[in-house]
């Protein structure tokens, strides 16, 4: 039995996904059971409850082999402090299952967790990680980059619907994109190959790209030129200062946001694929796929 916590999320739903499609069998934690219907429509076994409440993290770990710690907060969670809840909640949840006796434990980070991080959010996950390295269980620690689809949906959505997209900051500071699918399928690797287990690797996809990049590729995918809008990142600075006190999550997501699209976040894959060979998604493939869904979307409305 696998535990998934953040089913809820992108990732952890494609996990989850992907476990099931092998076969096994998945639990998975969450707040609202109506977020992950459709993985109990699959076969998985939705428990809803909190991380937070030391009850809720000892039932989900009852009787469960290996734990895959998925949620993911760096783009902010509404008015809570997104690193601080994590961090709360992964602590009883590293509890949990040493209490169970679990096999194995994988601790989904972030590419760039340091204590020395100007975020705190990428503080907060090497701070996890601590944790979880000192926790006596069996672990991997995965640190990927921030997830392509994120970066597609923000600045390719506007393309489709209105020709027209949004650049933050001068557009060609360079970021490692990596689809969802190879984020998840290095998540089993994590989980069930040896050769990782106790360690920190570092994951990320196969090119580098700026933003004035990406918009490229989706301008190729539709067929269509984007008029774009850049965003002063002082702006944004500002932004996130002012509403700092009042909604820590807008002011998180503001922060991360300057730091993708100011700071050099570059990662060459090779040392990884050497070892855990896969094939990675390039830009232009999700780009197409995205725009082909789009298309049969919109064909679809107008038949109805």
């Amino acid at each position: 039995m696998v535990l998934v916590t953040g089913a809820a999320g992108r990732l952890g739903s494609r996990v989850s996904e992907k476990l099931l499609a092998e076969g096994r069998r998945v639990r998975v934690l969450t707040r609202t059971q109506v977020a992950t219907e459709r993985l109990e429509r699959l076969g998985a076994e939705v428990m809803v409850g909190d991380l937070h409440d030391a009850a809720s993290a000892r039932l989900a770990c009852g009787g469960v082999d290996y734990v895959v710690a998925a949620t993911q907060s760096l783009d902010g969670m509404g008015n809570d402090e997104p690193y601080t809840v994590e961090e709360a909640g992964t602590r009883q949840l590293i509890a949990a299952a040493r209490e169970a006796r679990v096999k194995h434990f994988v601790y989904v980070s972030a590419l760039g967790a340091e204590p020395g991080h100007r975020l705190a959010c990428y503080r907060c996950k090497h701070a996890i990680e601590e944790r979880v390295r000192a926790s006596g269980l069996s672990y991997t620690v995965l640190r990927p980059p921030p997830v392509m689809e994120t970066w597609v949906a923000r600045l390719g959505q506007p393309i489709l619907e209105r020709g027209t997209t949004v650049i933050l900051g001068s557009g060609e500071c360079l970021i490692n994109l990596m689809a969802l699918d190879d984020v998840a399928h290095y998540v089993l690797v994590a989980l069930f190959n040896p050769d990782a287990r106790d360690r920190v690797i570092e994951i990320g996809g196969p090119e580098n790209l700026t933003q004035l990049q990406v918009v490229e590729a989706l301008e190729r995918a539709c067929g269509r030129k984007a008029r774009c809008t850049h965003v002063p990142l002082w702006l944004l600075r500002a932004v996130s200062v002012l509403v700092g006190p009042f909604d820590a999550g807008t002011s998180q997501a503001c922060a991360m946001r300057v730091h993708c699209s100011s700071c050099d976040q570059t990662f060459d894959p090779a040392a990884l694929l050497a070892e855990f060979p896969w094939r990675l998604t390039k830009l232009d493939e999700l780009a197409r796929d995205v725009s082909r869904a789009s298309h049969a979307d919109a064909g679809e409305r107008a038949r109805w």
